[in-house]
C-alpha cells in the first residue's frame, strides 16, 4: 500500500501548516497590547483550529503508519 504513504505525508504536512498557522497567531496576539477580553475572544476563534489541524496531522500519521506496515 505505498499509494498511502505520499497523500499521508501531505495531509501531514497541511496538518503542521495549520499548527503552525496558530502558533504565529497567538504569537503575534501576544505583542498587539489586547485587553483581557480582547485576548481571550482572539485566542478562543484559534483553538478550534488548532484542534483541528492536530486531527487532520494525527490522521495524515495514521495514513503514512498504515501504509508503510501494509
Amino acid at each position: 500500500m505505498s499509494w498511502l504513504i505520499y497523500p499521508g505525508a501531505i495531509v501531514t504536512l497541511l496538518g503542521l501548516a495549520g499548527l503552525g498557522y496558530c502558533i504565529k497567531t497567538a504569537m503575534g496576539l501576544r505583542t498587539a497590547n489586547l485587553d483581557d477580553d480582547q485576548m481571550t475572544a482572539q485566542l478562543q476563534r484559534l483553538v478550534p483550529i488548532n484542534l483541528g489541524s492536530v486531527c487532520v496531522a494525527a490522521l495524515g500519521l495514521m495514513m503514512v503508519v498504515i501504509g508503510v506496515l501494509l
